[in-house]
């Protein structure tokens, strides 16, 4: 994903994009997700978001929203650099998935799933370590540190 200048249009989609979180029912699902998604398995996603509750409802709108932004960034349409100035909650949604990804492919025989999320994910990454050393780790440490309110 080579870096470009950004544009009106960029940051045009990036407006458009803050306009669609504040949506309440993914505003809900977002608040939800940052305080209880914590999995490591199928089996516990299974146990906090069964299929047909409302938690699995979230876990589908935040997890399909950030991955829609992410094929943004992934496929060009959407300057990265940008896009990593506003937009750091995607990255917090990657680390919660990250560990699940292997897993969730296998269990769902796509391997595919999430695909633009891992992408975008991992780049954002290397943008924090680029910024400085230990910026991520510093990042990872923080999310570690916020307890989940519900017990996966």
């Amino acid at each position: 994903m080579p870096s470009t200048q950004a544009t009106y249009d960029d940051a045009n989609l990036i407006l458009r994009l803050y306009e669609l979180r504040r949506d309440e029912k993914l505003r809900e699902a977002r608040a939800w997700f940052a305080a209880n998604f914590t999995v490591k398995s199928p089996e516990e996603l299974q146990r906090i978001a069964p299929p047909g509750s409302k938690e699995n409802a979230y876990v589908r709108m935040v997890v399909s929203y950030w991955e829609m932004a992410a094929s943004f960034v992934a496929s060009g349409i959407l300057n990265q650099d940008l896009f990593f100035q506003s937009n750091g909650e995607m990255l917090v949604v990657w680390e919660r998935l990250r560990e699940l990804l292997p897993a969730f492919r296998a269990m769902t025989k796509n391997p595919n799933s999430w695909h633009n999320l891992e992408i975008v994910g991992n780049a954002y990454i290397k943008h924090m370590q680029a910024a400085g050393p230990e910026a991520y780790e510093g990042f990872q440490a923080m999310l570690r540190s916020i307890p989940a309110t519900q017990k996966a």
